[in-house]
């Protein structure tokens, strides 16, 4: 019920409070977030975590891609974490300066949490170096303790992105490396790098419901 709340608000977006106030149960924070194994986004709920392995084997990839800082990285910087991924480029006016604004707000109302990291890889990463996705950083003032802005190969990017996050959705499985990779959505990943939950990047009211659920997950 939860997404499919979530899938109503990113398509009219002018009624997302009208359907939170219709369905007051779908913000009842008790409610296990569902788990997300293939490109439709369709919600997995489990009763018994026993069969996690058997029902959910979909995991979030490794990586080995240059931080804003010029540093190597990979899925070390989320181990163990709970993690928020999205994908923009530093050139972007359309949606990505929303986006950016939208994932600050996440940020800083979990900027204690220790056990909680941002990962923004650029899908333009022939333009955007470590330098360029450092003056970036500053100028939108990020607080970089909690996030790192990366970049290296496209092909690399491109295939975690619509393989591994389902960042475009089913729409993605159907492109290949050379095409242009587009989208709005923040995708949650809990500690086991499962998918817990996707999330419209431009719609300040979804941040809201990201920062409970990513608050949710930091519990367990």
């Amino acid at each position: 019920m939860a997404y499919w709340v979530r899938k109503i608000v990113l398509m009219w977006p002018l009624n997302c409070l009208s359907v939170l106030l219709l369905f007051p149960a779908c913000q009842d924070q008790k409610q296990p977030l569902p788990y997300y194994t293939e490109a439709t986004f369709t919600p997995i709920f489990l009763e018994d975590e026993k069969k996690l392995e058997q029902l959910i084997p979909h995991q979030v990839g490794g990586f080995q891609l240059l931080n804003q800082e010029g540093k190597l990285i990979d899925q070390q910087v989320v181990n163990g974490k709970i993690h928020v991924a999205n994908f923009f480029f530093t050139s972007c006016v359309s949606i990505c300066p929303r986006m950016t604004e939208n994932m600050l707000i996440v940020a800083e109302a979990l900027q204690e949490e220790s056990d909680f990291h941002i990962l923004s890889f650029t899908v333009t990463p022939w333009w955007d170096s470590p330098e360029k996705l450092k003056s970036y950083a500053k100028a939108k003032q990020l607080p970089l303790q909690n996030w790192s802005l990366l970049t290296g190969k496209q092909s690399e990017i491109y295939r975690l992105a619509r393989t591994s996050y389902f960042a475009e959705e089913e729409l993605g499985l159907t492109k290949d490396s050379t095409e242009f990779l587009h989208t709005e959505h923040f995708i949650l990943v809990d500690r086991q790098k499962r998918i817990r939950g996707i999330y419209n990047g431009t719609l300040p009211l979804e941040m809201k419901q990201l920062i409970a659920d990513a608050k949710m997950l930091l519990k367990r």
